[in-house]
């Protein structure tokens, strides 16, 4: 098994380095940028193509690690070259391998695999690989195989069906992006009050450090603290009332969620006139 890349940026070289690293054996990288595919085959240890036909030739899994608005025009792109018995792969959170149009009569077969991880360096993000889950979608005929695979390097995998594809990166966005957004207000509100925005960034990253290994080892319903989870309607009203609106907005939907987890929670506590609130 050999395995090459169409697209030489940050997911696919970090990709090619983690599964190099672990005894699999890459053809290499084409890059519409020379400079690009050059530097992913000399830190991957594997071969610079200068045309993608060669490399498609070469490898038996093929990974498109293009922009997601992209995938589609490389596929088309490549679909007409002899890809019989090869696997085709895209990285994207949100597409799923439908995106390889009437593969079936190529003799090909499309996955989508995506390791849950936000992926920021080309250099350095293959490091954190190792403890981060893979999910896969994609033909049936192969899909134990991939799976096999992934799971050979250490990691979890996941399959998850082709029209899940969209609420399952909406629950990544949640998890890192949407973070990102909360992080955001609470330092801006903190700015307001004072601080400066390193300081912000000090005082609370200790609360969600301590907040999201809680989460981990208890679980949400167990993790959850607050004026919400205790029903305090006194408090959630003052912090409504000297928000500015964009911010109530959101506070007020977040709260909603927590409200459905305090429930759970304290099944015993009457939640209605907090819910009114809200």
């Amino acid at each position: 098994m050999k395995i090459g890349f169409i697209g030489a940026g940050k997911v696919g070289t970090s990709m090619g380095k983690y599964f190099s690293m672990h005894g699999a054996e890459l053809s290499g990288y084409y890059s519409k940028t020379d400079a690009s595919s050059l530097e992913a085959a000399q830190f991957t240890n594997s071969k610079q193509y200068l045309h993608p036909q060669d490399l498609i030739a070469d490898s038996d899994w093929i990974f498109i690690t293009v922009t997601d608005g992209a995938i589609e025009t490389v596929w088309n792109s490549i679909k007409h070259e002899n890809l019989a018995g090869k696997y085709i792969c895209h990285c994207s959170g949100s597409l799923s391998s439908g995106i390889f149009s009437d593969i079936q009569n190529y003799g090909a077969y499309g996955y989508s695999i995506h390791p849950l991880y936000a992926i920021p360096s080309k250099t350095k993000s293959y490091k954190d690989l190792s403890k981060t889950m893979f999910t896969v979608e994609g033909d049936e005929t192969h899909l134990s195989e991939i799976t096999d695979f992934l799971k050979s390097l250490g990691n979890r995998v996941q399959t998850i069906p082709t029209d899940c594809k969209a609420k399952y990166h909406a629950a990544a966005v949640f998890a890192s992006n949407h973070m990102v957004g909360v992080a955001h207000v609470a330092t801006t509100l903190l700015t307001q009050c004072g601080f400066e925005k390193e300081d912000a960034l000090c005082a609370i990253a200790p609360m969600m450090e301590g907040n999201l290994a809680h989460i981990l080892e208890s679980g949400t319903v167990n993790a959850l603290t607050g004026p919400v989870e205790r029903n305090d309607i006194t408090t959630v009203s003052k912090h409504i009332n000297c928000l500015p609106d964009s911010y109530v907005t959101l506070y007020k939907e977040l709260s909603k969620v927590l409200v459905t987890i305090g429930k759970e929670r304290h099944p015993d506590f009457d939640y209605k006139e907090l819910e009114k609130l809200l």
